[in-house]
């Protein structure tokens, strides 16, 4: 997840606010006034539940990712060779299981690539897309940033062709490069879809930091975002709600990958487990973990490595990947 503009939680607590970054200039979207022909929708009852997703089976991605980010320098950073060889290694796991790959490459002080797999089937004027963003900045291997959202999507997909679903929807998955210098990846290949491939996008997912360490539990909030949006929050709180964790809206505005889509008319929403921000001591009280403390104390470090992640949070929020997918496409 890129530095903030602003970050506000919606409810009892207010997060606190940070300083903007200096971030890389994100290329332009379309208007966001486009309109979306098959936007997104859910129906609460009955709670169309996808497949429980293994933690240990997430935690072996990650610990690929790590390894990756050991033999290149310590990152897996855009124009570092760490990142392109964790791309390398989602894309084959996608290729053996039957997805159809492809690697958009944009430039920004060096070539980057986004990572795109399709799954074959479902009605492609209506697609759900799920992501997150694939590189760590370079001071660290980015295990919870964001390898923890990129390894839960991988293992979705896998478990996607496993079961053989056949959903309704068209189901594309997304990694994203160059999140960390400004949303460069998602913002390119948004502003490269012709209007008439938007237009098909239902609604998109974003899963950026999904396993913290001193973990929150926050839904994107859906107030002022496009028409549609509503459904995805409703759907990821009631996942939650299944499991008995409360959760927290969140306003994460321009911070991850959603925002491209959002500025194009797109319906969006996704979870998220906190990063440099304090917990509160209400929080604790409802969530666990430590008052006083950063969710994520090693938010952009070199600390970011296996040991920088909660596994309760990391399987809660890869099932909630999966009940999205299996839900959000019927």
């Amino acid at each position: 997840m890129r530095l903030r503009h602003t970050f506000v939680t919606l409810g009892t607590v207010a997060l606190t606010l940070a300083t903007a970054c200096a971030a890389a200039a994100v290329d332009q979207v379309p208007d966001a006034s486009a309109s979306v022909s098959a936007p997104v929708s859910y129906t609460k009852a009955p709670f169309a539940a996808g497949p429980d997703i293994p933690v240990a089976d997430v935690q072996a991605h990650l610990a690929r990712l790590q390894a990756i980010a050991d033999a290149n320098g310590g990152n897996r950073a855009h124009g570092q060779p760490g990142y392109r060889a964790g791309l390398d290694y989602i894309e084959a796991a996608l290729d053996a299981a039957g997805f159809t790959t492809s690697l958009q490459e944009f430039t920004a002080g060096g070539t980057g690539w986004n990572l795109i797999a399709d799954w074959p089937g479902g009605d492609e004027n209506a697609v759900m897309m799920f992501g997150g963003h694939a590189d760590s900045v370079t001071r660290g291997p980015g295990i919870n940033d964001n390898g923890s959202g990129s390894a839960a999507l991988l293992e979705v997909a896998l478990t996607v062709a496993e079961q053989g679903l056949q959903p309704a929807k068209h189901l594309r998955f997304g990694w994203w490069g160059a999140e960390e210098l400004g949303l460069v990846g998602s913002s390119n290949y948004v502003s490269s879809l012709p209007a008439a491939e938007l237009d098909k996008i239902a609604g998109y997912v974003n899963f950026d930091m999904i396993g913290s360490p001193n973990a929150g539990y926050f839904v994107y909030d859906s107030n002022g975002q496009p028409e549609g949006s509503a459904a995805i929050e409703t759907m990821l709180n009631d996942h939650y709600a299944e499991l008995g964790v409360a959760t927290e809206p969140v306003s994460v505005g321009g911070r991850s990958d959603h925002a491209a889509f959002a500025d194009a008319g797109i319906p969006t929403g996704g979870v998220f487990s906190g990063a440099e921000e304090t917990k509160s001591a209400d929080q604790a009280a409802k969530w666990g973990g430590t008052a006083g403390a950063a969710f994520d104390p090693c938010y952009h470090q070199s600390c970011d490595t296996l040991t920088n992640i909660d596994a309760t949070a990391l399987d809660r929020n890869s099932d909630a990947i999966a009940d999205a997918v299996w839900t959000l496409t019927a």
